[in-house]
């Protein structure tokens, strides 16, 4: 068995994708790279094929029809052969020093007679826009080199959550909680790092800038003008989200972790409210008022205190002005933590 499989999923990704796959190859043959070419119509495939073909024993390529990032993702889950499991998006990359550090531990984690089901690594925001870097650690949340439990976290800080760049999951416990992302669909990432937790009982955090994530191209699919036309898709996920998990169930089993996931889902109503709300139209703001009504008849304690006691109670302040507010909010929110 290999330690790790990354899934890289690439979308005519000729022009960037080799640097990424590059650093992962600093792996070693513990490590499996499946590449995902999702239909591509420049180069791609190509160049899967030819790094397939120097390094047989570590890269396989699944050629498929175009079913966006999520099924890229379901790809690697159904073939990964390796314990753990990491995405790795085709224009970002891996520090080398921090991925030999990383190895290692996953090397002690497959001796365990219980391998840790969660490693989490940080990640580097590089702002393409003006050539600076933001590095989101997790010091102040989890014991730092030591494996823990829910009840180990400490304080999250608002600008701080789980993301794609910075789990590595166990690959079987993906299998076991069912994780299937939909096709055609932007913002699956959220669900990927959302929908596992409940199964997650052990977790390790490493204080290493692993993962360097490209942000601030005008294409990108977090910059505002594009998640303002893909609304409606950042509202599908949200709901998808709100259906993947019984928080009561949370709350019962693992206080820490509920009022964690809750802060996610908050986020997560926060952001579709703000774009609905920005998107200026009619439409959307009806669409903001039916969301919200969904979450109520999913949850409606949890529908109470995330419209009136939670940071997603920012987009619902009342009228013209109130919803004007809220933007200028999430304005200066996005100022002082670039997050896109």
């Amino acid at each position: 068995m290999k330690l790790i499989t990354f899934a890289v999923p690439c979308y005519n990704s000729a022009a960037y994708m080799s640097h990424c796959i590059e650093t992962l190859l600093a792996a070693g043959d513990e490590a499996e790279i499946i590449l995902i070419d999702d239909g591509s119509v420049d180069d791609t495939g190509a160049i899967a094929d030819r790094f397939a073909a120097d390094y047989p024993d570590i890269v396989r390529v699944i050629h498929q029809p175009n079913g966006g990032h999520g099924e890229g993702v379901n790809q690697g889950i159904r073939n990964a052969a390796g314990l753990y499991y990491k995405v790795v998006d085709s224009d970002d990359w891996l520090n080398t020093d921090s991925l030999s550090r990383v190895m290692a531990k996953l090397r002690e984690f497959a001796a365990m007679p219980e391998p840790v089901d969660l490693l989490v690594c940080n990640y580097v925001y590089e702002h393409v826009e003006d050539g600076t870097e933001n590095i989101v650690r997790y010091n102040h949340v989890f014991p730092v080199g030591e494996v823990f439990g829910w009840k180990d976290m400490g304080h999250w800080s608002p600008s701080k959550y789980l993301l794609m760049h910075s789990a590595i999951y166990r690959t079987q416990l993906l299998r076991d909680c069912g994780m299937v992302l939909p096709k055609h669909t932007f913002y699956v990432d959220n669900i990927f790092v959302y929908q596992p937790l409940p199964r997650v009982k052990t977790l390790y955090y490493m204080d290493e800038d692993l993962y360097r994530y490209f942000i601030g191209r005008s294409d990108q699919s977090v910059n505002e003008s594009v998640m303002i036309k893909r609304v409606d898709q950042q509202v599908r996920i949200t709901k998808i989200m709100i259906d993947a998990v019984d928080l009561a169930e949370v709350k019962a089993a693992e206080p820490d972790l509920y009022r964690y996931m809750t802060r996610y889902l908050s986020m997560m109503m926060l952001i579709s409210s703000i774009f609905l709300i920005l998107s200026g139209t009619p439409e959307n703001l009806e669409a903001k008022n039916e969301l919200w009504a969904y979450l109520k008849a999913k949850d409606e304690h949890l529908y109470h205190k995330l419209k009136y006691r939670s940071l997603s109670a920012v987009s619902n302040l009342p009228g013209y002005q109130g919803r004007k507010l809220s933007v200028n909010l999430y304005k200066l929110a996005q100022k002082v933590y670039k997050f896109n």
